[in-house]
């Protein structure tokens, strides 16, 4: 049987963590927290996928001129 443990945490604490956290798993962490709460971010991530899938991407040449 699953067990939760309620506690507050203030803002300032999560800050101070995800601060102290190496960059890439700070990356992984905040990318992980937006997917989490927002359904708009992901499916953002579903359409580039379908686009890459399909061709319909330019490299950053074709984009930028280089």
């Amino acid at each position: 049987m699953p067990t939760a443990v309620k506690m507050e945490v203030t803002r300032e604490t999560i800050i101070r963590a995800v601060k102290s956290m190496k960059k890439s798993a700070r990356q992984v962490f905040l990318e992980d927290l937006i997917s989490a709460t927002s359904p708009e971010y992901l499916q953002s991530i579903r359409e580039a996928r379908r686009d890459f899938k399909s061709g319909r991407v330019k490299s950053h040449g074709q984009v930028f001129g280089r």
